[in-house]
């Protein structure tokens, strides 16, 4: 056999074994999701034997310790709903316009200094996130606004906006630089201004992966335990205004895990809520990533 021979099976064979491991990697991730979502499936599960899925979901009272104990999430899935949306109201904007002007608008000096700012944010724990919620922002707000408590659905929503931002701000800006320079120096030859191109040519090239980034940022939002535990307020009732007490499905199972009987109802019905959670974050993943998608192929035809 030929030395030339030789090396192209030798390639072929790195090639199928670099697959294999890559294959594999893939292969592990997916048992992983699975195994975890059958875990809470064979724990949550059995609260159904004691309360309907109907009376779970939507019902409006969570007493798990009470006599007879009232096992209710729908407080539970509104607050997850309320701070995750209003937290991206906050985050959204601030992330990916923060991101444009890092992009775009700024100069290399002011780039240097702000982005590893911005980045610094991700890095910091989330425990200290929420202790500056609720030892700084929550009596501000109390004085200020003249409320009851400081620790409310607002609050909580702020922290996590704070948390998402860098999130937002740096995967948009990796999408944005993403974007051929040839398309924009097309723009500005034929006659565009700066801000021009960045609305009709930039915006609209990166605007697939600008989604991921809010998708992502969203998700943190959705999930995040310590921070809605600590400044969320911790009352399980659906929440009438900004500025009432919550207390979001994460933290839920967080504050009352430790003290769930073991394989007792109340446990279960944390597991349960747990596999709400896990639904309703899936669901959302999907329906993002088709909007993702649909901005994707309305990025491409326009440009």
């Amino acid at each position: 056999m030929s030395k030339k021979k030789q090396t192209g099976k030798g390639r072929r064979n790195r090639e199928k074994i670099i697959r294999f491991i890559f294959f594999g990697v893939a292969l592990a991730s997916i048992t992983t999701l699975f195994l975890i979502a059958l875990f809470l499936f064979a724990e949550g599960i059995p609260i159904f034997k004691v309360v309907s899925v109907s009376d779970f979901v939507f019902g409006k009272y969570w007493y798990p310790t009470d006599d007879p104990a009232a096992f209710g999430i729908f407080p539970l899935i509104i607050a997850s709903i309320a701070v995750t949306l209003v937290s991206s109201v906050i985050s959204i904007p601030l992330g990916v316009l923060t991101a444009l002007y890092l992009a775009e608008g700024a100069s290399a000096r002011v780039r240097e200094w702000v982005k590893p700012i911005v980045e610094l944010l991700a890095a910091l724990p989330s425990v200290v996130i929420g202790f500056f919620g609720m030892v700084i922002v929550a009596p501000v707000l109390q004085e200020i606004l003249d409320i009851p408590t400081g620790l409310n659905l607002f609050n909580a929503s702020l922290m996590l906006a704070f948390m998402s931002i860098p999130t937002i701000c740096s995967l948009s800006e990796d999408a944005i630089f993403g974007v051929p320079v040839e398309l924009k120096e097309a723009s500005l030859a034929l006659g565009a201004t700066h801000w021009e191109t960045i609305a009709r040519v930039i915006f609209p090239a990166s605007i697939s992966g600008i989604c991921t980034a809010v998708i992502l940022g969203m998700s943190r939002a959705m999930g995040e335990t310590m921070v809605v535990l600590m400044v969320a307020g911790g009352a399980a009732m659906i929440p009438t205004s900004l500025f009432d007490p919550v207390r979001p499905m994460p933290a839920s199972i967080a504050a009352e895990m430790a003290e769930a009987p073991f394989h007792g109802d109340h446990y279960y019905a944390l597991f349960a809520t747990a596999i709400v959670l896990f639904l309703f974050t899936l669901a959302f993943n999907v329906i993002a990533e088709q909007i993702s998608n649909r901005y994707r192929q309305v990025g491409a035809a326009t440009l």
